[in-house]
């Protein structure tokens, strides 16, 4: 009998996880759909009703918002400020928390150098804006594409150097005090020996900033402004005028600029799923 009842209850049990979880998913993907929904209505069918259905898809919303957008021009200015600025906040990330994570115990500077790093993560974009906008245009960095890497870069290193440090604590350093005894440099160790074994992490910092970089809207309103060098989430911001907004093609280009960010998760999901797998039992 305690076991019938133990398996009603867990069956019970079970049964309200899925349903709780179905629920969270439902409010989550609620907007994607509505979005995709509007994306696919004509102007009259939205201002009749946003939750409709369609009476049959208007297509003709992606076509216009890709003409409208300059959609490749902008998609490849998009993946150029995106993903070498991903590669550069690897890089430098992984050496400063190694740096960081080994050097701290015995030098003084390291153990600042991390303070100033949480610290700078609780100064808010919105106070920089103007010295950022004077900065970068004495510079002539401004509708630059390198200077937009070089911004986005300098922004993201300091969470992702914390990532890093804890994670290269856990990374043994008898392997690292092995290569030196074999004769390799510490720029050898760090790269031959080190940075393969945070594989896990480095997939988890690229895929979030992947995502953060690509979505990133104040820094490219402030710093891109000229036609030629605007991304695609600029270019969204386009399709709302002081009076009049097209909610159908904005709605479609929304549509366009997510799906490269979605379709690069579902490529990397396996090693996203492999580093937080790996961090959890990494000991």
């Amino acid at each position: 009998m305690k076991n019938k009842s133990y398996a009603r209850k867990k069956k019970i049990t079970n049964i309200a996880i899925t349903c709780v979880t179905l629920l969270v998913m439902l409010v989550f993907c609620f907007p994607i759909v509505l979005a995709i929904l509007t994306s696919l209505k004509t102007e009259p069918e939205i201002a009749k009703s946003v939750l409709a259905l369609p009476s049959s898809p208007h297509w003709q919303n992606y076509a216009d918002a890709m003409e409208k957008s300059g959609f490749s021009r902008s998609l490849v200015n998009s993946c150029i400020v995106t993903f070498p600025s991903v590669v550069l906040i690897v890089l430098c990330s992984a050496m400063g928390g190694y740096a960081i994570a080994r050097g701290s115990s015995d030098r003084r500077v390291f153990r600042y150098l991390d303070r100033f790093y949480l610290a700078s993560l609780m100064i808010p974009f919105q106070i920089l804006m103007i010295p950022v906008y004077k900065v970068f245009k004495s510079l002539n960095l401004q509708n630059n594409l390198f200077g937009m890497i070089l911004m986005l870069t300098g922004m993201s290193i300091a969470y992702a150097t914390f990532l890093f440090v804890g994670f290269v604590k856990s990374v043994p350093r008898e392997l690292e005090e092995a290569a030196l005894i074999d004769g390799c440099g510490p720029y050898r160790t760090f790269f031959r020996i080190v940075f393969p074994l945070l594989k896990p992490i480095t997939a988890t910092v690229a895929a979030l900033h992947v995502m953060w970089l690509w979505n990133d809207f104040n820094v490219a309103l402030i710093l891109l402004q000229k036609e030629e060098v605007r991304t695609l989430t600029v270019k969204q911001f386009y399709f709302f005028g002081q009076y009049t907004a097209n909610y159908g093609m904005a709605f479609a280009a929304s549509i366009l600029c997510m799906m490269p960010v979605i379709l690069f998760f579902i490529g990397a999901q396996k090693y996203l799923i492999e580093g937080i797998s790996a961090g959890a039992v990494k000991s």
